[in-house]
């Protein structure tokens, strides 16, 4: 292991300036200032003229003794309050870096110190528990050998980058998860905030961590637990379109065959008639208006469950019914504008067009249901590879809080079917006060599957 120099391994301590003595005031100042202005006029006095006054001289002599052993006195007593001053700050510098070192060494999360080589200066017990490694082992080493190496040269750029900087702290994996490295090779990931100090010449990068393993296993698994709801979802409205597709077959073909030999069988027994029945005949024409009116409900139904031109003839012509059957059962003025180029939808996959249709669909029935409109406005169109729905209408609005509902089944089914498909779903209020709804899905949807 290298060895790196004491002044590395850890910052240097601060050194506090000793603090000015009590007796140092304004007074004592003044009175020192007298008392040297007095010796020195003394001591010019003696000079000219001591030799002529032998008296003067003694006195002069006395006192600048007397000055010295008192300046001697107080620098004794200066130097001495000035040691025990220092003394006393330095005990409680040494005092806060034990009471430092010791929350240092008995906080939760691993913190690591490097120097601007990136070597290892500090590594406190947690450290020690999450990488499997002594300090004795990790002090000088790189910080390289705990960060896989895939990541080792963007972690020296992103260190660099941030010493330029400036800045004393910034959180790192904000956007993605961060990996770490065990002694043993293991790799576990982490969540760190980096923080960084100058001491003389010296930079320092602090590191502190938190091991997520726990946390990150907890969300891939409610992510594939989602995922998993989310493919039975799918599973379940594709089941329910195909039993759709089967009714209304049933319907369409079977009871409509059966509807209509009952109306024939009915004209043949009124063609056969006497014309002497007049009442029997009105029953009859009742009949017939009445299967008239059957044929007509089993053709709706029919079309509700599953219209069967958006299997034979394709998303547009389905979308144009719908919209004109809903303008004519509703008092909603509907207009519906479809790309240009429509043989573009020919390249939608049945489920985008199914979801595509049935958004539609539960769109037009809140409209006429919730909305109090009186105009609608559709919009299908293909962008690239994506199959654009826009349904606006210009009644009272939707709210936030009407979406959170937990009724609000139509809208969660349509924002479930485009998260499936892997498109996107958005419902909000237009600048005129009503309510847009916009579906985007792939032509070729690739929805995530679970192993």
């Amino acid at each position: 292991m290298a060895a790196i120099p004491e002044s590395e391994a850890t910052p240097p301590r601060r050194r506090f300036p000793a603090a000015r003595p009590r007796w140092l005031t304004p007074t004592t100042v003044a009175a020192a200032l007298g008392v040297t202005s007095g010796l020195v006029l003394l001591n010019v006095a003696t000079l000219v003229s001591g030799a002529d006054q032998p008296w003067l001289v003694a006195t002069d002599a006395v006192f600048d003794l007397a000055v010295l052993a008192l300046a001697a006195v107080v620098f004794v007593r200066m130097g001495l309050r000035a040691d025990a001053e220092a003394a006393r700050m330095e005990a409680a510098l040494d005092e806060a870096t034990t009471r430092l070192a010791a929350i240092v060494e008995t906080a939760m999360d691993p913190i690591i110190t490097v120097n601007d080589a990136q070597r290892i200066v500090l590594f406190n017990h947690a450290a020690e528990q999450a990488f499997h490694c002594s300090r004795n082992e990790a002090i000088g080493t790189p910080l390289d050998r705990f960060i896989p190496g895939r990541f080792r040269e963007t972690h020296r750029r992103h260190v660099e980058d941030f010493r330029r900087t400036g800045t004393t702290s910034r959180r790192m994996g904000e956007q993605t998860v961060l990996w770490a490295l065990r002694a043993d090779g293991s790799e576990f990931p982490i969540e760190a905030s980096i923080s960084q100090t100058s001491a003389g010449e010296h930079n320092y990068f602090t590191v502190i961590l938190r091991d997520i393993t726990r946390r990150k296993d907890f969300e891939d698994a409610v992510h594939r637990q989602q995922t998993e709801l989310r493919e039975l979802s799918a599973r379940v409205l594709e089941a329910r379109e195909e039993e759709k597709t089967l009714i209304a077959r049933e319907l369409h073909d079977e009871l409509g065959q059966l509807l209509t030999a009952l109306k024939m069988d009915l004209a043949w027994l009124r063609e056969r008639l006497p014309g002497a029945a007049p009442q029997i005949a009105e029953k009859l024409q009742q009949m017939n208006t009445v299967l008239d009116r059957t044929v007509g409900s089993v053709r709706r139904i029919s079309a509700d469950l599953r219209p069967l031109m958006l299997d034979d003839l394709g998303l547009v012509d389905a979308a144009n019914w719908l919209v004109e059957d809903f303008a004519q059962r509703s008092e909603v003025a509907c207009a519906i504008d479809v790309a240009p180029d429509d043989a573009d939808f020919s390249a939608l996959e049945r489920s985008a067009a199914t979801a595509l249709y049935r958004a539609l669909q539960e769109s037009l029935t809140n409209i006429a249901r919730h909305a109090g409109a009186k105009h609608a406005w559709v919009v299908l169109r293909i962008d690239d590879d994506t199959a654009y729905l826009e349904v606006e209408d210009d009644g009272r609005g939707i709210d936030a809080e009407d979406v959170a509902k937990p009724r609000s089944l139509g809208l969660k089914g349509m924002r479930e079917r485009a998260l499936y498909l892997g498109g996107h779903f958005d419902v909000s209020r237009t600048p005129r006060g009503g309510t847009r709804l916009q579906l985007r899905v792939p032509l070729r949807p690739m929805p995530e599957r679970t192993t």
